[in-house]
């Protein structure tokens, strides 16, 4: 009990001191003197990204409260200074208001909205748990079976659940009853090995499919408001699957070899499985309902600028309404309103207003040209240029816990990057695309992302298991990266 006490006391000092390193920060950057050719507009809002880093990096408050502080600093700081290359006139607290408020307006936002409502439909119903259970069911009781199993249900529950953290959620609980069936301790290596496996699986899958996390909306927004062009999700799973799909290969090597389980086979494992599966019962109209509604969706996320012309938002919030409805529904407003993560929706939106805000008051192509011509990157290749960035972003990476926050962060920043160097044909949408691949790799901590602290909570493995499998999953997806780059992605075109 003292000890618990001790332990939140220097959390909350610590938490404390963060915060007000964080404001050091906003006012150190807003009051120096003006550098040359950043408005006063672009300069305070490098001083409300300073300060969102730091807030995000050390989690001085939640996700939730730091929105709320972004949009407030925003407001004042920029309804008090003059508008970008616009007349001497503050823009007034509404009009700062409004353009911290922008993300909330985006089509990108009530994508990932529908998807934590698809999301919500699938624990509700039990669905995801009867798709990862007869997936697994096939898989036999070898160890290294069950691993790929795994592997396989985060690959396919990558499709129908677009939320990370939901799919984790549903698998956590399955692994964990698995290995008390199988009468495997929960400190066993296999154990260990199978929580691991669940959230790496989800992140890796995270890069190969569009819809998977919510992340990757908002570089699908900022290539759509900067470049002028709309990703499908049909070009981004041709760009990206064959990385997830390759690193799923790795994934399983690097557990089997650095967390070998104790024994190939347990006996009475897919009994186990079996009886699982069978305590749901028998599939219930609300689950046949969903999957047929998951799987018309799927199709028109796949064929969107192919055989039809209704983008990814429209046709995620059709499907959602159809789940609400009364009759042919899967839940009501209440069941929808108590699984709903509102604290991710407030980052997502407030995420993407601070990119909105960085771009308009001129700040990212500042601070854009201040890197460029720092790193040499100007007339740099294609690959040394990718290779720099993505570097970048695995280091920076290591101090945050979010990658939407990640993103709304650094894209606009890498955008305008791009866009000021002078290599020949450099693809400024494929460039981007690969670089937000990069900003999926939370692999090395179990803060680096949330999916990773509910597999950690377990308790079937230590940080230090973690970080062991995670450095060279890591390497591996970085020099992936870079053969993907030099190859399949250039013949893409993409870089």
């Amino acid at each position: 009990m003292g000890n618990g006490s001790v332990e939140r006391g220097s959390t909350s000092s610590f938490r404390r001191v963060a915060l007000g390193a964080a404001f050091a920060v906003l006012l150190a950057v807003t009051l120096l003197p003006a550098p040359e050719g950043l408005p006063v507009a672009g300069q305070r809002m490098l001083g409300i990204l300073a300060f969102a880093v730091v807030v995000w990096m050390t989690e001085a408050v939640s996700y939730p409260v730091s929105a709320g502080l972004i949009l407030t600093l925003t407001a004042f700081l920029l309804g008090t200074a003059p508008p970008a290359g616009g007349p001497a006139k503050a823009l007034g607290t509404a009009g700062g208001l409004g353009l911290a408020l922008t993300g909330f307006g985006n089509t990108a936002w009530a994508l990932v909205a529908g998807a934590l409502f698809l999301a919500a439909a699938m624990t509700k119903t039990g669905l995801d748990r009867r798709i990862a259970l007869v997936v697994l069911s096939r898989m036999g009781a070898r160890t290294n079976h069950v691993l790929i199993g795994v592997i396989l249900v985060g690959f396919v529950l990558s499709f129908l659940v677009p939320s990370t953290t939901a799919r984790v959620a549903c698998l956590v609980p399955i692994v964990t009853g698995i290995v008390a069936a199988f009468g495997v301790p929960l400190k066993s290596r296999f154990a260990g090995m199978m929580m691991i496996a669940v959230a790496q699986a989800d992140s890796l899958w995270n890069v190969g499919i569009k819809t998977a996390a919510a992340q990757n909306m908002v570089a699908v927004t900022f290539i759509r408001e900067q470049l002028g062009v709309e990703v499908t999700w049909l070009r981004w799973f041709v760009a990206a699957a064959p990385f997830s799909a390759i690193m799923s290969v790795a994934l399983y090597f690097v557990l089997m070899r650095l967390m070998p389980p104790e024994t190939e086979e347990i006996a009475g494992g897919k009994e186990a499985v079996a009886r699982s599966l069978a305590e749901l019962g028998p599939t219930t109209g609300a689950e046949k309902r969903l999957l047929a509604v998951s799987v018309v969706l799927l199709l028109f996320w796949t064929t969107e600028g192919v055989l039809h012309p209704f983008d990814t938002s429209t046709t995620t919030l059709a499907a959602v309404t159809v789940l609400l409805l009364p009759g042919v529904g899967v839940m009501s407003w209440s069941d929808a309103q108590e699984r709903i993560p509102w604290g991710t929706l407030a980052l997502f939106g407030v995420g993407i207003g601070l990119g909105s805000a960085l771009l308009s008051t001129k700040a990212a192509p500042w601070l854009a040209r201040i890197v460029v011509s720092r790193l040499g990157l100007e007339s740099a290749s294609a690959l040394a240029i990718l290779a720099v960035l993505a570097a970048f972003l695995v280091v920076i990476h290591l101090g945050f816990a979010s990658a939407t926050a990640l993103a709304a962060a650094m894209i606009p920043i890498v955008i305008s990057i791009l866009q000021g160097v002078k290599t020949p044909g450099l693809n400024l949408v494929g460039m981007t695309m690969v670089l937000q691949y990069v900003v999926s790799f939370g692999m090395v901590l179990p803060v680096n992302a949330p999916q990773n602290m509910i597999a950690y909570g377990t308790g079937a493995f230590e940080a230090r298991d973690f970080v062991r499998t995670g450095i060279p999953l890591t390497i591996l997806a970085y020099l992936l990266v870079l053969a993907l780059g030099a190859t399949y992605w250039r013949w893409l075109g993409l870089v």
